[in-house]
C-alpha cells in the first residue's frame, strides 16, 4: 500500500462518526455531496479524531508541499498524546475535511498550522485524561499516558479507543492547555524519517500529474499567441475528424479542447485553426528598470523612520548610494501544474496541487457564480510549487472544460503553459543611501523601494480573465514589504514602499517574495558601507546589532565557516579567482534568525560563477524535526543559487519569450553547492518557520563573496556571466 493510499483510503475509512456525510474510498471518491464535517478551527472535532483502535486522523488545512510537514505535523500529534508514531495519520487540504487554516505559504506551516493543530492535541490530551480519571476512579493527574494507554497507580488501565473512540470531543480548542515540557518529549525534537520518501523513491507515490478518475477526459487549453489578444474566429471542422477529439470549448477568449486521451487532446490543440488579434502590451525589456521607475506610485509606506536622515546625510563624513535590482521569476515547477475537475449535478469537486485549496475553492465558485458551498476542493501532491505557481490556473481550466462536458476532466499544463503563463515574481527596484561617520559608523540609512500594489493574494485566474468570468480577488498585497526595514541599530533611519499602479505580468509569490528581494539590497549595501568604512562586514554587523539570539548565530557562522577578517577585495590574480560572503536576518524583524557565507568561484575570462560550498546558522526557535529543518535548509539554498545565478524571464512586447529549459535554464545537479548548517535548537521557545529565511539571504552573500574576490559589485540579479564581465570592467 502506498503512503497516499494509506493517507487518504484508508484513513477516510478510518474516519468513521466524523465523516458519515461522504461515501469515501480515497482519491478517487467522487463525492456527490458537499456537506462538511465540522472544519471550525477553534473546534477540536476539527483537527482530530480517534477511532476505536486509538489510530489518531490529524485534519490539517496546512498541507506538505514536498516540505516535510506531513510528517513533522504526525511528530507533533504522537508527542502530545503518546500515541505510537505510525498510529497518527494525516488528511490534508481538502476543504470538506479540513479547517482553514490558510494557505501553506510564509514559512508558518509549523509556525501557525503546527501549533495550532498541537494545542488541539493538547487539549484532547487533558480531555481524555479527565474523562479515563473517572473510570479508572482515579484524578488526571495522577495517569500517565503512554503508547495510547492510560495507567493509573492502582495498575488498571484503559486506551485511548476505550475512552474516546469514534467519539467527538466537542471542546473548544483551550489555550491553557498544557503542552508537554521538553523534558518529557520523545518524537519532537528527533530526526523522524519523511513518510512520503520511501513511496517517491519506489516509484509508489500517487502525484497529482498521476491521479485518473474512471470515464475521465483529458483537456488542453490553445493559449493566445499573445498575452492580450483577442480571439476572432475558431475554425472547429480542422479539427473534427481526429480521432479521440469530444469537444471545442470556446468562451470568450477561453478555448480549449477536449478528448478521449491526451494525446488526443494535444494533437487537437495544436491543430486547431484560430485567428488571433495582435497586441503589445508589454514594456521594452531592454528598458524595464525605467518602466518600473516611471510606473504610478499609488501608495506609500514607511516601513521604518527613526532619527532625522536628511541632517544626518548631510553631516555624515562619507556619503554612498547605490541602486538594486531583482529579475522577473518565474516558478518554474519541473512538474508541469495538473488539476482534475468534475461538474456534476451543480456541485464541483476539484482535484488540484494548490498550496492554498481553501482560496481556490472561494475562486472556483466565484468564477461559476455559484455558493462556495457547492465547490469542494482536495489537495493532492504536486510536484513542488514555493508560491502561487500555475496549480490553481490548470484547475480553472480542467473546471470550465468539465462544465462544457459534463465529464471529469484532467488538464496537465506543457512546459510553454507553465513558463509562459503561470504568475511572476515581479520586477522589484531599490535605491539605498548611507552615511557614515568618521569612525566609520553607519549613522544615516535611506531605503525607497519600488514594489507592486498586488503580488499575493488570489491572483486572478487565466481561465476566468480569458473567458471575462467573475474573479474572487483579496486586497492584500502580501508581505512583500517585509525585510526592507533593517535589523540593525542605525541611529538615523527611513525606509519607505513605493506602490507601483501596474505590473508587467500577474504577480504571485515566489520562495521568500519581496524577503529576498529586500534583503539582497540591503545586505549588500550594509557590506558596501562595511569596505568603504574599511571595517570587517561580520564585525560591522556585530556592532549593530543588541539582540542576543542574533549576536549568538553570527558567532556560531565565524566559527562554523572559518570567516576570515577583510577590509577589501581579496587582490588575488589570474583567471579563477575566489571569494567568501557574508549575510544576516532576522526574518520579518520578528522571527527566524539565520546568518550564512557563501563561497564563490568567479572565472574572470569567462564571468562564470561557481557556489562550491555554502554555509548556514539557523535559529528556528524549537525544531520539531531536525532532519526536515535540514532539508528545507538545502533546498533554500540550491533553489535560490539557481535563481541568483541564472533565472530571468525574457519577454518581448507580445508575451514571453522563456518558455523551455534551454532560454530559462536552473541550476543542474554538477552546480548544486555542499551546505553546511549548524542548527540552534530552543526547545523550550515557540517553533518558527525554516521554510523561506535562508532564501532570503542567498544573493546578497553570493554578490559579497564575488566583490571579495573580484572587486566587482554586482547589484542585478541574476549574476550572468554577462553581467559579471561588465561589472569587472570596471574595477
Amino acid at each position: 500500500m502506498t503512503y497516499f493510499e494509506l493517507s487518504r483510503r484508508g484513513l477516510f475509512k478510518q474516519a468513521g462518526a466524523l465523516v458519515v456525510s461522504f461515501s469515501l474510498a480515497g482519491p478517487l471518491a467522487r463525492a456527490q455531496s458537499v456537506a462538511q464535517r465540522n472544519v471550525d478551527p477553534a473546534e477540536v472535532d476539527s483537527f482530530l479524531a480517534i477511532d476505536g483502535k486509538g489510530m489518531v486522523t490529524v485534519y490539517s488545512g496546512k498541507v506538505d508541499l514536498g516540505t516535510g510537514l506531513r510528517t513533522a505535523m504526525t511528530q507533533i500529534v504522537a508527542e502530545e498524546l503518546d500515541v505510537p508514531f505510525e498510529h497518527v495519520s494525516v488528511i490534508e487540504g481538502d476543504t470538506a475535511l479540513t479547517p482553514d487554516q490558510g494557505v501553506t505559504y510564509g514559512s508558518l506551516g509549523i509556525q501557525n498550522g503546527g501549533v495550532q493543530i498541537r494545542q488541539a492535541a493538547a487539549t484532547a490530551r487533558k480531555a481524555i485524561l479527565a474523562q479515563a480519571a473517572d473510570r479508572l476512579k482515579s484524578t488526571p493527574d495522577a495517569l500517565t499516558l503512554e503508547k495510547g494507554v492510560i495507567h493509573a497507580k492502582d495498575g488498571k488501565s484503559v486506551t485511548l479507543g476505550e475512552v474516546i473512540g469514534g467519539k467527538g470531543f466537542a471542546l473548544k480548542l483551550d489555550p491553557q492547555a498544557p503542552i508537554k515540557p521538553p523534558e518529557q518529549r520523545h518524537i519532537v525534537g528527533t530526526p523522524v524519517r519523511r513518510l512520503d520518501i520511501p513511496a517517491k523513491v519506489t516509484a509508489r507515490f500517487t502525484y497529482m500529474q498521476d491521479f485518473r478518475l474512471p470515464d475521465m477526459l483529458h483537456g488542453r487549453v490553445v493559449r493566445p499567441p499573445a498575452m492580450g489578444a483577442t480571439l476572432q474566429s475558431v475554425d472547429e471542422s480542422s479539427v473534427s475528424g481526429m480521432p479521440g477529439v469530444v469537444k471545442v470549448v470556446r468562451q470568450g477568449n477561453f478555448l480549449g479542447v477536449v478528448a478521449t486521451s491526451e494525446w488526443a487532446a494535444i494533437k487537437a490543440s495544436r491543430a486547431l485553426k484560430a485567428s488571433w488579434s495582435d497586441w503589445k502590451g508589454l514594456p521594452d525589456q531592454a528598458k524595464l528598470w525605467e518602466h518600473v521607475r516611471n510606473t504610478k506610485v499609488v501608495k506609500e509606506e514607511n516601513t521604518s523612520k527613526t532619527g532625522d536622515v536628511d541632517a544626518a546625510l548631510g553631516g555624515a563624513a562619507k556619503k554612498l548610494s547605490a541602486t538594486y535590482d531583482f529579475a522577473v521569476h518565474t516558478h518554474g515547477s519541473i512538474g508541469p501544474s495538473c488539476a482534475v475537475a468534475e461538474f456534476k449535478d451543480g456541485q464541483l469537486t476539484c482535484w488540484s496541487a494548490s498550496q492554498a485549496t481553501h482560496n481556490l475553492r472561494k475562486q472556483l465558485a466565484a468564477m461559476l457564480s455559484i455558493p462556495d458551498t457547492q465547490v469542494r476542493c482536495v489537495y493532492i501532491d504536486g510536484a513542488g510549487c514555493y508560491g502561487r505557481n500555475g496549480h490553481e490556473d490548470a484547475a480553472a481550466d480542467a473546471v470550465l472544460l468539465s462544465r462544457a462536458v459534463g465529464k471529469p476532466v484532467r488538464v496537465q499544463w506543457m512546459r510553454e503553459d507553465e513558463h509562459g503563463w503561470d504568475p511572476k515574481g515581479p520586477p522589484t527596484l531599490i535605491d539605498l543611501e548611507g552615511g557614515l561617520d568618521a569612525a566609520g559608523k553607519p549613522v544615516a540609512w535611506r531605503g525607497t523601494f519600488m514594489i507592486p500594489q498586488g503580488a499575493a493574494g488570489n491572483v486572478p485566474l487565466v481561465a476566468a480573465a480569458l473567458a471575462d468570468l467573475p474573479h474572487e480577488m483579496t486586497d492584500s498585497p502580501g508581505g512583500i514589504i517585509q525585510d526592507s526595514a533593517i535589523p540593525y541599530g542605525v541611529p538615523n533611519m527611513h525606509t519607505i514602499i513605493h506602490r507601483l499602479e501596474t505590473t508587467p505580468f500577474r504577480p504571485a509569490w515566489i520562495r521568500s517574495p519581496g524577503r529576498m528581494q529586500n534583503s539582497f539590497a540591503n545586505e549588500s549595501f550594509l557590506d558596501e558601507m562595511a569596505m568603504a568604512a574599511g571595517r570587517d562586514p561580520l564585525e560591522m554587523r556585530r556592532s549593530l546589532l543588541t539582540d542576543a539570539r542574533g549576536l549568538e548565530t553570527l558567532e556560531r557562522l565565524e566559527h562554523l565557516a572559518k570567516w576570515e577578517k577583510r577590509t577589501g577585495p581579496s587582490g588575488q590574480t589570474g583567471d579563477l579567482v575566489r571569494g567568501t560572503g557574508i549575510s544576516y536576518i532576522k526574518y520579518e524583524l520578528v522571527r527566524t534568525y539565520v546568518g550564512v557565507v557563501a563561497e564563490v568561484e568567479v572565472n574572470r575570462k569567462t564571468g562564470a560563477v561557481k557556489v562550491p560550498r555554502f554555509f548556514v546558522v539557523h535559529d528556528c526557535g524549537q525544531v520539531i524535526n531536525p532532519d526536515g529543518v535540514r532539508a528545507q535548509i538545502e533546498g533554500n539554498v540550491i533553489q535560490t543559487v539557481s535563481r541568483t545565478l541564472k533565472e530571468e524571464v525574457t519577454f518581448d512586447r507580445s508575451t514571453v519569450t522563456s518558455r523551455d529549459w534551454g532560454s530559462y535554464p536552473i541550476l543542474t545537479f554538477p552546480e548544486v553547492p555542499e551546505v553546511v548548517m549548524e542548527l540552534i535548537d530552543r526547545p523550550a521557545e515557540k517553533p518558527w518557520g525554516a521554510g523561506e529565511p535562508t532564501a532570503a539571504l542567498v544573493p546578497s552573500a553570493i554578490a559579497n563573496a564575488i566583490y571579495h574576490a573580484t572587486g566587482a559589485r554586482l547589484r542585478s540579479v541574476p549574476f550572468t556571466p554577462e553581467k559579471v564581465k561588465a561589472a569587472l570592467k570596471s574595477v
